[in-house]
């Protein structure tokens, strides 16, 4: 299973707004491609529109070569659509490509079944398509109950805890390691891999 996650770090909502347009710019690749394109979380920017943050699983032939030119970090030079008089036309943001082994992890998540809660009718009331998921080595624990079955349900449950237990173990770097990451992301902070311009999102690199 290939995720990419897109995220505008710490930025202000004009990186949020480019993590929206990114988005937007990568359904239109994977369309190109052939690839399914599938939004399994999101972190909304409550100031404005766009997101601080987006988790997206790619599906077919290229998905993974595809992820991995959005990897690293990238840059939105454009004119602040919130701040006209701002000076800052360089706006940040980033991708990160995770590669999930979903046997290797049905194998050590342990699935509890659980009647979904919330509006939509019907169907939430009379059935237990929730899922409750725990990774039994790190305590990880998720509740989906965003799809229809059951069984999309649990696929997505794994996909997340694949997810955080990437995210935690660059968490659990040593400060030197930690030191260093940062000083590499700095840099690449002057050499993005992607570059867009202006309000239509153009690529230019």
């Amino acid at each position: 299973m290939i995720l990419l996650q897109l995220s505008a770090g710490q930025g202000p909502q004009e990186c949020c707004t480019a993590v929206a347009l990114a988005l937007k710019a990568l359904e239109k690749e994977c369309r190109q491609y052939q690839l399914k394109l599938s939004v399994l979380a999101q972190e909304a920017n409550k100031e404005t529109s766009g997101f601080k943050s987006v988790l997206l699983q790619l599906s077919g032939q290229q998905a993974k070569q595809i992820a991995t030119h959005w990897q690293g970090v990238m840059l939105w030079v454009c004119q602040s659509p919130y701040r006209v008089k701002h000076k800052r036309k360089n706006w940040f943001f980033s991708g990160q490509m995770f590669e999930v082994n979903t046997t290797s992890l049905d194998q050590q998540i342990s699935f509890k079944t659980c009647r979904a809660s919330g509006a939509g009718g019907q169907h939430v009331n009379t059935t237990d398509s929730a899922v409750q998921a725990t990774h039994s080595a790190s305590g990880i624990s998720v509740r989906v109950q965003s799809e229809r079955s059951q069984h999309a349900n649990k696929r997505l449950a794994i996909a997340l805890i694949g997810q955080k237990l990437a995210s935690q173990k660059q968490q659990q770097m040593s400060q030197q390691e930690q030191a260093r990451w940062q000083q590499h992301q700095d840099l690449q902070r002057g050499n993005p891999v992607k570059t867009f311009k202006g309000e239509k999102f153009v690529p230019v690199k």
